[in-house]
């Protein structure tokens, strides 16, 4: 059998590898339009701060590895067209020589393309996109002689690489659309506390702000940002992606909301035709719609069940709850679920609790500030959880992850079972500090329903009954009335260790 792969990324090269660890027999054959294969475009930013020495460290294999499990990859080259109808595509190298191959089953993994928004200058020398290790090759070396870089766009590689070009001296303006940092994991009190930090240390962030124009004759000198016109040697355009679907189209593969529609099996509406990655659309475990899971986790989990599945392995890929984890600026942010704007705009209720605990225990050196959001539905379930501050968030985000999916609620969460040591942790976790400030939310609109309803007029008593009770009540000595003493308000667990100075 013939098996063709179109895209070398995360899902692409993942599917490749786990279809020859079921089937030893196949052709498996892998296209990409470019250079490199198997790395991460996550990791750019820390080779262009340091923190990684070289580009080559992060690519982690090359295409003779795959070749020695007899995977063939076809780099710089692109796929530039198919014909289902007779299961044959047309392929062209750099060079332009175009070949025919047949294939029994094919593998659309095409990713997605960095979204170039169409400001005036953006093809200007010294205008880089972030997608690619060239890409990164190229911003490192004509960073070295710039003094100003403005950013357009406020997502996570965006700010991940401001931060580590702020950290070189240069002076780094963020121009961000939206009202705000990362409104699609975070909400605005939230996204601000992060803001703060980053803002200074040569970072200037600029919300609610588009880039007009970028400005100059052959290469950038200036942009202008809300009608002012700013010095800039040099503009990253970090503004996101979008799923690459037209070679799915071309053989009629049905498109959803966004991109590539597939089951649960990342089989598309195409008989032998599967897709996975950035250029396919998901649901959303919370609520149930169709979004996009751009992110690298999802397409490995997607090249693994569409391998399993394409070997006779019945599995399939479950909704998604978007994790997500960055670290920018020595502070570390994550979030899972969705947003307490997200919960009120789907007219959804909630009970939202925001603490701020520490990530080590009080008295123990070194222990550091950690935010943490949590919002839960009135019943408990826990719907979305935002976090940030200098350490021990990651792992949080995982278990917050495994918590959600499991549909726990607060109640499981308080008598949830967390390991403890001064060192890296508090006695009590601030997951379930959160999750009991949300349930005593959630007894306090029990109270007030109950509240209502014992308001409510009761009805007369008939004459007949009042007459009796007058009768009874001459009849029988009536009892002194004892009065009893008030009881004291049983203290929680939490409330107890935060009387003792154990927790905030």
């Amino acid at each position: 059998m013939n098996i063709v792969i179109i895209g070398a990324g995360a899902s692409g090269l993942t599917a490749a590898s786990n279809i020859r660890k079921y089937d030893d027999e196949s052709q498996i054959i892998v296209f990409t339009t470019q250079k490199h294969v198997a790395y991460s475009p996550c990791a750019i930013p820390y080779v262009i701060g340091g923190h990684i020495d070289s580009f080559d460290d992060i690519i982690m294999h090359k295409p003779e590895e795959y070749m020695r499990k007899n995977i063939r990859i076809l780099t710089e080259t692109e796929v530039v067209e198919i014909n289902n109808d007779i299961t044959e595509l047309t392929y062209q190298d750099k060079k332009g020589n175009k070949q025919n191959l047949k294939y029994d089953k094919l593998v659309i993994a095409t990713g997605g393309k960095p979204l170039i928004p169409p400001i005036p200058g953006k093809d200007l020398e010294g205008v880089f996109k972030v997608r690619t290790v060239e890409d990164g090759e190229e911003i490192l070396a004509y960073s070295q002689k710039c003094k100003n870089v403005t950013l357009v766009g406020g997502g996570a590689i965006g700010l991940e690489l401001g931060s580590e070009l702020a950290n070189k001296g240069i002076k780094v303006t963020i121009a961000e659309m939206m009202p705000q940092l990362f409104p699609r994991s975070f909400d605005q009190e939230m996204s601000d506390k992060f803001q703060e930090h980053l803002q200074g240390k040569n970072i200037e962030i600029l919300t609610s702000s588009a880039v007009e124009s970028i400005n100059g004759e052959t290469k950038v000198e200036s942009v202008t940002i809300d009608g002012v016109e700013r010095p800039a040697d040099m503009v990253i355009l970090s503004t996101g992606v979008r799923p690459q679907t037209e070679l799915a189209e071309s053989i009629g593969c049905e498109l959803g909301q966004f991109a590539i529609k597939v089951n649960p099996h990342m089989e598309t509406s195409v008989p032998n035709v599967y897709a996975a990655g950035d250029c396919v659309e998901v649901t959303n475990a919370v609520t149930g719609d169709i979004t996009l899971s751009p992110l690298g986790t999802t397409a490995v989990r997607q090249g693994i069940i569409l391998a399993k599945n394409l070997a006779g392995h019945e599995i399939e890929f479950q909704p998604v709850l978007n994790s997500t984890v960055s670290q920018i600026g020595g502070m570390e942010m994550g979030a899972v679920g969705i947003t307490q704007q997200e919960a009120e705009k789907l007219e959804i209720p909630v009970v939202v609790s925001t603490i701020e605990s520490l990530s080590r225990a009080r008295y123990y050196p070194g222990s550091k500030p950690l935010f943490l959001k949590l919002i839960a539905k009135t019943d408990g379930t826990i719907i979305g959880c935002q976090m940030f501050g200098q350490e021990a968030v990651a792992e949080r985000v995982d278990t917050m992850t495994a918590i959600m999916s499991q549909k726990l609620t607060c109640d499981d969460v308080v008598s949830m079972e967390f390991s403890y040591a001064p060192p890296v942790s508090q006695v009590i976790d601030p997951i379930a500090q959160a999750a009991e400030e949300c349930l005593e939310k959630i007894d306090a609109l029990d109270e007030e329903c109950d509240c209502a309803v014992e308001e409510e007029p009761e009805d007369e008593t008939p004459v007949e009954e009042v007459k009796t009770a007058e009768k009874e009540s001459k009849e029988e000595p009536k009892e002194e009335a004892v009065e009893e003493e008030p009881k004291e308000k049983e203290m929680t667990f939490p409330e107890y260790l935060r009387s003792q100075g154990l927790i905030n």
